[in-house]
C-alpha cells in the first residue's frame, strides 16, 4: 500500500492554508457596468439550478433536432505572470469535494473504461478528465467538468425525457460530434453527453477532431477575413492606449513583479486572475506588494469597454460573418436534410472555445449577448408544425435564454406571428444568400475577396 500524503480539504474545498475570499456574494444584477459582477456571470460557478427556456413550443409541435455548440468549461489559465507563484488549484476529480455532482463518481469510472470509442486522429492519445494535482495550463478543472454535467443533466431532462430526441436504443448514427484537439474542449463534451444521452455507450461514440477553433473545416481560404481581424485587432491596440488609468494598473502591476511593463501586458494578466478570482484564491504577492482587487477591476472594465466598442466599430462584425459562415452553413445543410425527413445526426455536439462562440453570436446579430462564459451554450432547436408538417421552425437559445428574435434575420419576424419561433427559411436565406449583401457578393468564396461596402 502506498500512503500518498494530501492536504486536507475542507467541506467548501479550500485548503486549510487560510485564504482570504475575495468573491463577494451578488444576488441582484447591478443597474450599472460592474467588473466585478461581470467577471462573477464569467466564471458561471455551479449553484442554484438555472431557469432554461429550452424545448419550449405550441403542444402541438414536435422536436426534431438539437444542434449544440459548448464553449469548454472552467479551466486554469493559459498564460502566467511572470515571477510570481501559480495559483494553487488541484485539477483531480474528488467527488466529495466542492463543487460537485451527483453522478461525477460514475463519470470518472465510466471514463477510464473509454478503449471503444472512436476518436479522430490525435483526440485518441487525449486524456479523458482532468488527473493532476497542480492543474497543467488550460487543463479542465472540477468545476469545468461539473458545469457540463449539469448541462447535460438540463438537456437530458428537456430532449430526451420530455421530448424523447433520442430512443432509449438510439444509434451512433443519430450523433454527429465534433471537438477541437484541446483536452479541455473534449473532456468538456464528454462530461456533458455522459449526463445527457440515455445511457453512455462507448461504442457509439465518434468524435471528431475539428484543427480549427472557427469550425471552418474545408473552407479556411478567406483573405478578407484575416484582414478584417487585423483590422479589429488594430482597434483593441488603439482602445487600450488611451486608456490611462489601464496603463498606470499596468506600471504598478509591473513594479509588483518587478518586470518590464511590456512583458507584464504580453503575459495577459487577466487570464490568469480571472482563475484567482473564480476560485476565490487570494490574487499574487511579491516581496514589493500584492496584485489587488483595484488592479483586476481596471483591467476587468477595460475588457468590457473594448467588448462595447467592438459591437459599434462593426469589424469584428464582418471578421465574424466570414469566420462563422463555414459552420452556418453546415449547420444549416443538416437542418434541411431532416426537415426533408432524414433520421441521421438529430442531436450535434461541437465542443469550442469562447473565439468559436463569440463570432458565430456576433454574426447572428446578437449585439445583447454576453461575451461567452466557462460552459455557455448556444443551441439552435428545429422544429416541425404538426397541423402543417411541411413547415420548419428554428429556435435559438443561448444559456437558456431565447435569443431567436435578437437574430438580425428574424427579429421583426415575432411582430407578424403567433409562433414563438422563427421559419427555417429565413435562417436559410440568411446564411445561403444575406451574409454576404454587405461584402455586394453572392458567394462565400467572393465575399473572401471582395472590401465590404
Amino acid at each position: 500500500v502506498h500512503l500518498i500524503p494530501v492536504n486536507p480539504v475542507r467541506e467548501d474545498g479550500l485548503n486549510p492554508k487560510s485564504r482570504k475570499r475575495i468573491m463577494p456574494d451578488l444576488l441582484t444584477e447591478p443597474p450599472a457596468i460592474d467588473p466585478v459582477y461581470e467577471a462573477h456571470v464569467y466564471c458561471n460557478i455551479p449553484s442554484i439550478a438555472e431557469r432554461s427556456m429550452e424545448g419550449h413550443a405550441p403542444h402541438y409541435f414536435k422536436l426534431v433536432s438539437v444542434q449544440v455548440l459548448i464553449r469548454h468549461g472552467d479551466r486554469y489559465p493559459l498564460y502566467a505572470i511572470p515571477k510570481t507563484k501559480r495559483p494553487d488549484i488541484d485539477c483531480m476529480l474528488v467527488p466529495s469535494r466542492k463543487p460537485s455532482h451527483p453522478q461525477l463518481e460514475a463519470f470518472i469510472k465510466h471514463m477510464s473504461k473509454g478503449s471503444a470509442a472512436q476518436m479522430d486522429g490525435s483526440l485518441s492519445s487525449l486524456p479523458r478528465y482532468p488527473s493532476h494535482s497542480l492543474c497543467e495550463m488550460g487543463e479542465l478543472t472540477q468545476t469545468g467538468v461539473v458545469q457540463h454535467l449539469r448541462n447535460g443533466q438540463q438537456l437530458r431532462e428537456i430532449y430526451i425525457n420530455k421530448h424523447k430526441l433520442l430512443p432509449s436504443d438510439w444509434t451512433a448514427k443519430q450523433l454527429y460530434l465534433e471537438t477541437t484537439g484541446k483536452s479541455r474542449t473534449l473532456q468538456s463534451a464528454l462530461a456533458l453527453l455522459y449526463t445527457f444521452l440515455p445511457d453512455f455507450d462507448w461504442k457509439k461514440i465518434t468524435m471528431r477532431h475539428q484543427w480549427s477553433t472557427i469550425f471552418c473545416s474545408g473552407s479556411c481560404d478567406c483573405p478578407m477575413r484575416n484582414h478584417y481581424l487585423e483590422e479589429e485587432q488594430r482597434r483593441q491596440y488603439s482602445l487600450r492606449v488611451k486608456n490611462n488609468d489601464l496603463e498606470k494598473i499596468y506600471v504598478d502591476m509591473a513594479k509588483i513583479v518587478g518586470i518590464p511593463t511590456r512583458q507584464l501586458r504580453a503575459s495577459n494578466p487577466i487570464d490568469s486572475l480571472l482563475c484567482y478570482f473564480c476560485h476565490n484564491v487570494t490574487f499574487p504577492c511579491t516581496k514589493t506588494g500584492c496584485i489587488g482587487m483595484e488592479h483586476f477591476k481596471v483591467i476587468k472594465r477595460h475588457q468590457l469597454e473594448d467588448e462595447r466598442e467592438r459591437q459599434e466599430k462593426k469589424l469584428y462584425f464582418l471578421y465574424a460573418l466570414l469566420a462563422t459562415h463555414p459552420f452556418l452553413n453546415q449547420t444549416v445543410n443538416r437542418l434541411q436534410r431532416i426537415a426533408e425527413g432524414k433520421k441521421e445526426e438529430v442531436f450535434v455536439l461541437y465542443s469550442a472555445h469562447d473565439v468559436t462562440l463569440s463570432p458565430v453570436l456576433s454574426a447572428l446579430g446578437v449585439t445583447e449577448a454576453r461575451f461567452p462564459r466557462f460552459a455557455a451554450r448556444l443551441v439552435f432547436e428545429l422544429w416541425q408544425d404538426g397541423k402543417r408538417p411541411k413547415e420548419h421552425f428554428i429556435r435559438i437559445l443561448y444559456n437558456g435564454a431565447d435569443i431567436t428574435f435578437q437574430t438580425s434575420f428574424c427579429k421583426d419576424h415575432y411582430k407578424r406571428s403567433s409562433k414563438p419561433m422563427c421559419p427555417l427559411e429565413k435562417f436559410v436565406n440568411f446564411v445561403k444568400r444575406d451574409m454576404f449583401l454587405i461584402f455586394n457578393s453572392t458567394s462565400y468564396y467572393d465575399a473572401c475577396r471582395r472590401r465590404a461596402l
